[in-house]
């Protein structure tokens, strides 16, 4: 009989008791500061989770069980998406809460689980604890679901109604709230539709985080983030002290006139400090790192004076200590984080303010601010056309790659070709109008022509168009897709409009489709924003649109006023669905297909930025050469890169 020992009996005993082991209980930010880790797929450091000032009360928040709702309306660049996912490692190894998240729509959702999730997984060796099924191939361990030991984790995209359904959560999230559909399906918006799965939940959790996008109640479609944070019962802002005076104040961006927020001088991003609000009696600058040093010591703040501390704790003006808020909200903005250098934004500014566009960008993902939409607004279709430009050559100097954009109708084909150069500035070349039936032949042979031309540069090279893209609606899709085959399925793009909001402007996928091309969703949306806020840019540089008062074949105007009349044929106007507004693009029945013809271009020139190596970003350009890309199929195009013919010559002055 062998002789036991202490030790191990005492080990036998712990393993014995373990079943009754009750973790002592941690706030978020602890828990994630002993158990969370960065993981290299989607962290600029990989490294243990160290929470920065700003993050403690907005993770303690979220684990507090006296709090129903939290709400972020957030720039981008503040770690939110990362508080997200430590929330979900702490509630499946700390409380064993079952959970939901929601995207806006499901390749969100996958991409979500494979660069957060799963890495997570992989990493935290706390939560593998009470995840089984780590590393095996299981319908517990899925890209949509995930099964812990005590509870649960589902992963939806939140275009579906069905993906609401048939769940009952403790804690549901929304990531990127701001890009759902307002109305799901017509049974109603995403956070009703949502919330509804923790409704019996003895602790329910609802946790919403998105950079803001449009102005405007829900209704008439504008931001849900801002709605909802209008909502809460305490809207907090993150507080520092001026170094100078003491004065507890909350960054703002300011602005030239103003007195407070940032300032500079000459243009010079380096000289970049922070104005204290405190005007009377201070009104001194500071730096980014003398801010750094504040925000160390820094708190949330709400608009009626309650304040978190250290703990989680709420407190009202006086220190006393007050019941948790139901619903919290915070707004924290790229400034107030201070994770990016005061210079790096100065720069961001100063490059967005030439170009509409960019500036809202600026403004929702930097300042973490909605957007105010001029309501119906479109260009001036006169003023753009006295704005017309004598060229040097058919193609100025600037111009580095020439793309094409085809518009198809039942008795015509439309093709504009456009030079764009760095920062996208673009020069409109020419514009053809092919006259004839899409059925017969002879009206692709002279398509095929017309995107074998060469047109001069003003420093004597010559360049062929690059990349086209056609439109495949309508009535002549299979012809499109064959035409696609025979000039070269990388050579010309069959494209059709996306009817949803906020997609990309191309979306090309990465194999062919079942027609044997590469056929692309072309954000229309997007993309026709992007146009006409572009054509309210008064000065040549990035975004800039060029016209030619002369086209380049000989005796042509092809930018006539008729042209311009459709480039400017669109305007934004509300339109009720299932009794929800929403701002779509409408051309009350004016023709539209040099617009079209536009945005086709832009998706050309997007798609040779995204899958064949150009760039336009400042030095980095480089000049065109006639044959980039290379078609996958493209002999024609090899022996056809000389001067055009005398037929051709003479169909192009017809």
């Amino acid at each position: 009989m062998s002789i036991t020992t202490q030790p191990q009996i005492n080990r036998a005993l712990a393993r014995g008791l373990w079943s009754l082991h009750k973790p002592l209980p941690l706030r978020l930010s602890e828990w994630a500061e002993q158990h969370f880790y960065l993981s290299p797929e989607s962290s600029y450091i990989q490294g243990r989770w160290e929470s920065l000032p700003f993050q403690v009360a907005i993770m303690d928040c979220i684990s507090n069980d006296d709090i129903r709702t939290v709400t972020v309306m957030k720039s981008a660049r503040v770690g939110f998406s990362k508080m997200i996912v430590a929330a979900i490692g702490y509630f499946a190894e700390h409380k064993q809460r079952n959970q939901a998240v929601f995207l806006p729509v499901d390749q969100d959702a996958d991409d979500f689980t494979k660069d957060e999730v799963d890495p997570m997984l992989r990493d935290c060796v706390s939560v593998q604890r009470v995840f089984p099924y780590y590393a095996t191939k299981s319908k517990f361990n899925t890209l949509g679901k995930k099964v812990f030991i005590g509870s649960t984790l589902d992963i939806k995209g939140g275009k579906a109604a069905k993906n609401y359904r048939r769940m009952s959560k403790d804690v549901v999230y929304y990531d990127e709230l701001s890009g759902f559909d307002h109305d799901i399906q017509n049974e109603g918006d995403p956070i009703t539709l949502g919330d509804k799965r923790i409704e019996g939940a003895t602790f329910p959790k609802s946790v919403r985080g998105s950079t803001p996008k449009i102005k405007g109640p829900p209704a008439e479609g504008g931001c849900l983030i801002e709605a909802e944070y209008e909502r809460a019962d305490e809207r907090l802002r993150f507080h520092t002290k001026c170094p100078n005076c003491g004065h507890e104040q909350s960054l703002r961006w300011g602005g030239k006139d103003e007195p407070l927020g940032f300032k500079w001088l000459d243009h010079d991003p380096e000289t970049v400090r922070y104005l204290c609000e405190n005007t009377k009696t201070c009104g001194a600058l500071f730096s980014f790192q003398d801010y750094l040093k504040a925000r160390d010591k820094g708190r949330w703040i709400s608009q009626s004076g309650v304040w978190i501390d250290a703990d989680g704790a709420f407190r009202n003006e006086k220190g006393k200590l007050v019941d948790a808020p139901s619903h919290v909200a915070f707004h924290l903005w790229t400034g107030a984080a201070g994770l990016v250098p005061w210079p790096q934004l100065v720069r961001e500014f100063i490059a967005a303010s030439k170009d509409s566009s960019k500036l809202k960008t600026f403004v929702n993902t930097t300042l973490g601010e909605t957007w105010e939409e001029d309501e119906g607004e479109r260009p001036d279709d006169e003023i753009l056309y006295l704005r017309r430009e004598h060229y040097s050559a058919p193609v100025p100097d600037g111009g580095l790659y020439l793309v094409a954009g085809i518009d198809t109708q039942d008795d015509r084909i439309e093709m504009q070709i456009d030079a764009y150069g760095v920062g996208e500035e673009v020069w409109r070349v020419d514009y053809i109008r092919l006259l004839g039936d899409p059925a017969r032949q002879i009206v692709w042979d002279k398509l095929a022509e017309a995107l074998n031309q060469t047109y001069a540069r003003a420093d004597g090279a010559l360049l062929g168009i690059s990349l086209a893209c056609q439109d495949k609606g309508g009535h002549y899709t299979d012809e499109v897709n064959k035409f696609s085959k025979r000039i070269g399925i990388r050579k010309l793009i069959p494209v059709h409009g996306l009817k949803y909001k906020n997609r990309p402007i191309a979306m090309m996928p990465r194999k062919k489709d079942k027609a044997g091309t590469y056929g692309t969703g072309v954000g229309t949306d997007t993309a026709k924003t992007l146009l006409y806020q572009r054509y309210k840019i008064q000065q040549p540089g990035p975004g800039y649109v060029h016209f030619p008062v002369k086209g380049p074949r000989e005796n042509t105007e092809p930018f006539d006023r008729e042209y311009f009349r459709q480039a400017t044929a669109e305007e934004q106007v509300k339109r009720y669905r299932s009794g929800i507004a929403e701002w779509v693009w409408d051309a009350k029945k004016r023709r539209n297909e040099a617009t079209d013809c536009s945005v086709y271009s832009l998706a050309a020139i997007r798609i040779l930025q995204q899958h064949f190596g150009v760039s336009l970003a400042g030095e980095k350009a480089q000049p065109a050469e006639p044959n980039l890309p290379a078609p996958a199929s493209s002999s024609w195009l090899q022996t056809n890169r000389s001067a055009p013919g005398p037929r051709r010559k003479s169909w192009m002055k017809r």
